[in-house]
């Protein structure tokens, strides 16, 4: 008996077309959609400041007026975390749009994440529960599930345990449907997109991903046939070391052993996942908290030609009375001139200022004009990228942990009921697992300097202020060289932006995969900006773009 559960969004932005894409694409029981990230929460939050009625994401109604009616046809069922904030104001919307347009839907919703009253001076303080309040909606009748901030993997795991009927302490089975959500939430990502050996495919539109769950928890990743991207035990590897932090993969329903992950080629575009172990979830649930962290400002300098430190130097004090005393002041000389250039932009490096100060004023007008006025009185070349603005707000993410009962789990049933979920039975304080015995190191031999993205492939993501980078080994050979040279220093040395940040190292030998987790290189999370790259997406490309002594064998 196999459940084929789909996804149709990464996030909230994603490709409109993408339901009806999966939806009419192949067979299917149950359609996700992942609209939620620690950004969006900060986004609908402010959406909710203009208007109490909203707060969900918009998108997904609208792919509704479309879709509902061809998910009805083909009995497909229909799970998202589009609720965000609101979720039951979302599941009158879609009632209201079945009426209008002459369906029969039974529409349920999930509550209980939110906690926004519990912690003044937030925006959105929502816990993430786990998939049994979707189980128990599917479980009586629903057609489509909305909920708020639950777990990605939840849209998986909640349909996998009505289907198969599921208790709490299946946490094999639940563990292997974990790993296979994981892999699906960011859609794309598994087939193909945002991927190291990108060139190997035909990545120009990829296909949205699909897992085929087995009852014993096994699964396998594939996709609609005829769509772009694949699917391989590279992509795959890819997604699940996505924003993951060490082998045990806590969630409110069970921790996920990684480490005890095997990946298989199945066939073409089929990744078998097996073997992956379950434990009692920790005893706390993760609540993350967005906030208003004040207000941003930047200006993006243009240095041109000769003498660019100089130039840069010049600017800096001729700004340096505008900056507010007390405010959060960043300088930032990104060196992208060449000696000789054939072109302008190619002979013109940036020097950008970040102003930060809970008050608009200080980063707005004062700045701005003190930057508008230098026009014709500092360096020579002197332009910028764009006109500097008044000033945007910014927000801050942080979580907290609060106990399994302190949320009100309930699930919202079409016809009103409300039937509580209970919190987990068994819990278990989440510790690291014993550091597994690594392979023999590869015997000494000629060696040439080369980029490491030649044999590895990375991928990095964020997690609060954290960032993580997951690097994997395409062949046992390479991995024997690779966990014993990308040891932790090695990496301060490769990222000199990490040299003074507390790094961790987690090792994943089934995955031939090492996940380092640098805590403290986004500030205050994505929605602070802290640096160029927020969300730290392009910090594993950075790695793989440094250069080694690398076994000529490997090449």
């Amino acid at each position: 008996m196999t459940l084929r559960i789909g996804n149709a969004s990464g996030f909230y932005g994603d490709r409109f077309d993408a339901m009806r894409e999966m939806l009419t694409g192949g067979e299917l029981d149950v359609l996700t959609g992942d609209y939620l990230a620690e950004l969006t929460m900060l986004i609908l939050g402010r959406d909710r400041l203009k208007d109490p009625g909203a707060g969900y994401a918009r998108t997904f109604l609208r792919q509704l007026e479309e879709c509902l009616g061809l998910a009805r046809e083909r009995g497909v069922r229909i799970v998202a975390n589009a609720g965000g904030l609101n979720p039951a104001g979302l599941a009158s919307r879609i009632r209201e749009l079945a009426d209008r347009i002459g369906l029969t839907a039974r529409v349920a919703h999930v509550e209980g994440d939110d906690l926004t009253s519990l912690h003044p001076g937030s925006l959105a303080a929502h816990a993430y529960l786990g998939g049994f309040g979707i189980a128990t909606c599917l479980r009586e009748g629903a057609d489509v599930v909305v909920t708020g901030r639950v777990t990605d993997a939840a849209l998986v795991t909640g349909p996998a345990a009505a289907h198969f009927g599921w208790g709490p302490t299946d946490y094999d089975r639940l563990a292997g449907a974990v790993v296979a959500g994981h892999v699906l939430e960011c859609g794309t990502q598994a087939t193909g997109g945002n991927y190291s050996f990108f060139q190997e495919g035909d990545v120009r539109r990829p296909g949205f991903p699909l897992a085929e769950l087995h009852e014993d928890g096994t699964a396998v990743i594939t996709k609609h046939p005829g769509t772009g991207g694949f699917v391989d035990v590279g992509t795959v590897t890819a997604q699940l070391l996505y924003e993951t932090q060490g082998a045990r993969y806590a969630g409110p329903d069970v921790t996920a052993r990684l480490d005890t992950v095997r990946l298989t080629q199945d066939g073409p575009d089929r990744v078998r996942i097996s073997g992956v172990r379950g434990e009692a979830p920790p005893p706390t649930l993760k609540v993350g908290l967005n906030r208003l962290g004040g207000f941003r400002n930047e200006v993006a300098f243009v240095l041109t030609g000769l003498d660019i430190e100089a130039k840069a130097a010049l600017v800096r004090e001729q700004m340096e009375p505008a900056l507010a005393k007390g405010a959060e002041v960043r300088w930032d000389l990104v060196r992208t001139d060449r000696p000789d250039a054939g072109t302008e932009e190619a002979a013109s490096a940036l020097l950008r200022l970040v102003v930060r100060d809970a008050n608009q004023e200080i980063v707005g007008r004062a700045l701005s004009g003190a930057a508008v006025e230098l026009a014709l009185a500092s360096y020579p070349g002197f332009h910028v990228l764009a006109p500097p603005g008044k000033g945007s707000p910014y927000g801050v993410f942080e979580d907290v942990y609060v106990p399994h009962g302190a949320v009100d789990h309930v699930a919202v049933l079409h016809d009103g009921r409300r039937l509580p979920v209970a919190p987990a039975r068994e819990t278990a304080v989440l510790d690291d697992p014993p550091t597994p015995p690594l392979p023999e190191p590869l015997p000494e031999g000629l060696t040439r300097r080369a980029p490491l993205g030649l044999i590895a492939g990375a991928r990095g993501g964020d997690k609060g202020g954290n960032a993580n980078i997951g690097v994997w080994a395409r062949t046992d050979e390479a991995w024997r060289w690779l966990a014993h040279t990308l040891t932790v220093d090695r990496l301060r040395e490769l990222l000199p932006e990490t040299a003074e940040l507390p790094v961790t190292r987690h090792d994943l030998p089934q995955l031939r995969a090492l996940n380092f987790v640098v805590e403290g290189i986004l500030g205050e999370g994505v929605a602070a900006q802290h640096r160029f790259d927020p969300q730290a997406k392009a910090l594993g490309e950075w790695l793989r773009s440094r250069h080694l002594d690398i076994p000529e064998a490997l090449l």
